[in-house]
């Protein structure tokens, strides 16, 4: 039997989400208009390095409650019994809309980009291309939060955002009011994971409410999708919906497929690698290349001509390709390739200028970055031409292959990015140790997402954040009972492993009627 969850877990988590809420007003970036500055109790919080120290406090013990009873939740879904499964993952919803709720009432947590979203939108309602120019052309309060970094450049977004932007600006000029609305774009990415993840995980024999504990109400989803409000959930939410419905439609699936795959590329343009799993399950088992190839066309001139329709009516046409490289403009530290070819800058180019020989600057890190391209795309072609057809299970594999290469070698990688990978890996029949792995990622992202850039030059904010992040870090995976519960989380979501032999009436319930 499962344990019932206490009412005090969910509580937990609730007061973590609130308190995420209290000190997220405290140290994200708001501007100078909001009319929560007229409260000076919170101003003089702001204003002052304690009240800041105080706030970084705050959210990260808001984020230990928040990970802590996640890791509650999935050890209770995770020992379901059959006849238990609806509950469970009904639970699992409600903690999710019940931990979110605070985070919708927060301005962008973590990041600036809800802000650049906000103004992008209006760039567009005022007949700018924000294709070629970047919000630091308007004046007022709507730029007042932006990143200064971001203030002359274009957006790296698709024409999907823009044009929600550009309805919402038609209603308000209220750079809060729009960063909300924003936000509903996001919660429409948690809603299409609440409804696919289930059913992705049963086509591997999987808890679907474990595979959605995992997924939905993670530290990581919590952080950066729901309080930072990143396009990535959308992104996320639209790759997997894109796949059940391949897979549930019939013949007619592909199309489908591509049509939600082509509105996940309109958001941010990896999205649309998820049309490669989509080509290979809509394929009969053991497709030969040529049927791969002409579905890979056929998939390929419906999402693409898709997209081009989003850009006419946006306005904009295919203006937004040429700014898909807007984001590897800056260096990041979860970027493999920027690390390993700022090493090779530091060791080689130091080394040929002692030796007199000419080494441009940036000139390792450049060629590291094109190589990560190419493999990239050596993986994409790999997936598309030699994985299995005809097999849900292989198709999920197939996509978490392609995005985690994405990740992996891409020239730029935030926290948020993060967020494409959970749906495709917790559906997956991952070992313990991978299992292990994403569960320590899931918190580690989630703990981390406060010490964001508004904390630069807060040197006191960073070292405190950090010596609070190394408290919660051991007491939530390390100590023997937190690794009982991950133990017990990682070997359930491998039921061979434990010798617990999959559920039949999972076995004989049809993917489409699945969740």
């Amino acid at each position: 039997m499962v344990p019932v969850l206490p009412a005090r877990l969910l509580a937990r988590g609730l007061v973590g989400s609130v308190l995420v809420l209290l000190g997220g007003l405290v140290v994200s970036t708001l501007p100078r208009s909001t009319p929560l500055l007229e409260v000076q109790a919170l101003v003089a919080l702001r204003e002052a390095m304690p009240g800041r120290l105080l706030g970084v406090v705050v959210v990260l013990v808001g984020m230990g409650l928040l990970a802590g009873a996640w890791l509650s939740l999935c050890r209770s879904v995770a020992v379901a019994e059959e006849d238990e499964a609806g509950d469970a993952l009904s639970l699992v919803r409600t903690a999710t809309l019940l931990w979110s709720v605070p985070l919708l009432l927060a301005p962008p947590l973590f990041s600036r980009d809800g802000w650049s979203y906000a103004a992008q939108g209006m760039l567009v309602h005022l007949g700018q291309d924000p294709y070629v120019v970047g919000p630091g052309v308007m004046e007022g309060p709507i730029i007042q939060a932006v990143d200064p970094r971001w203030m002359g450049t274009a957006t790296p977004y698709g024409p999907v955002p823009l044009a929600w932007g550009d309805l919402l600006a038609g209603q308000t000029e209220s750079p809060w009011a729009l960063v909300m609305g924003h936000r509903v774009l996001a919660l429409v990415g948690l809603v299409l994971l609440a409804w696919a993840v289930p059913r992705m995980a049963r086509w591997s024999r999987l808890n679907p409410a474990l595979a959605s504990g995992l997924v939905l109400c993670s530290p990581l989803m919590l952080a950066n999708g729901v309080g930072g409000l990143h396009n990535d959930l959308l992104v996320a939410g639209l790759m997997a919906a894109a796949l059940v419905v391949t897979v549930e439609r019939g013949r007619a699936g592909w199309v489908w497929g591509a049509v939600l795959g082509s509105l996940a590329a309109g958001v941010k343009g990896p999205g649309g690698l998820v049309c490669v799993a989509v080509v290979l399950v809509s394929l009969p088992a053991g497709a030969r290349l040529v049927a791969r190839l002409r579905r890979l066309v056929q998939v390929a001139a419906v999402s693409l001509t898709l997209l081009a329709l989003q850009g006419l009516v946006l306005g904009t046409g295919s203006g937004w390709v040429a700014q898909l490289s807007v984001p590897a403009s800056v260096n990041t530290p979860l970027s493999l390739t920027t690390l390993v070819g700022g090493a090779v800058d530091a060791v080689v180019g130091t080394g040929l200028r002692l030796l007199g020989v000419e080494w441009a600057d940036a000139t390792g890190l450049t060629l590291v970055r094109q190589v990560g391209t190419v493999l990239t795309l050596a993986v994409v072609a790999w997936v598309a031409l030699r994985r299995p057809t005809g097999d849900p299970a292989s198709a999920v594999a197939s996509a978490a292959l392609v995005l985690g290469a994405t990740v992996v070698l891409s020239p730029v990688v935030h926290l948020w990015y993060l967020l494409w990978l959970p749906p495709f890996l917790a559906t997956l029949r991952l070992s313990r140790v991978s299992t292990t792995g994403l569960v320590a990622l899931s918190v580690v992202a989630g703990l981390v997402a406060p010490m964001d850039s508004s904390l630069h030059g807060a040197y006191s904010a960073i070292v405190l954040g950090s010596m609070t992040i190394a408290v919660l870090f051991p007491v939530l995976l390390m100590t023997p009972r937190a690794r009982a519960r991950v133990e017990r989380i990682a070997a359930a979501h491998w039921p061979e492993i434990t010798g617990v032999p999959a559920r039949s009436a999972l076995e004989e319930q049809p993917a489409g009627r699945a969740g």
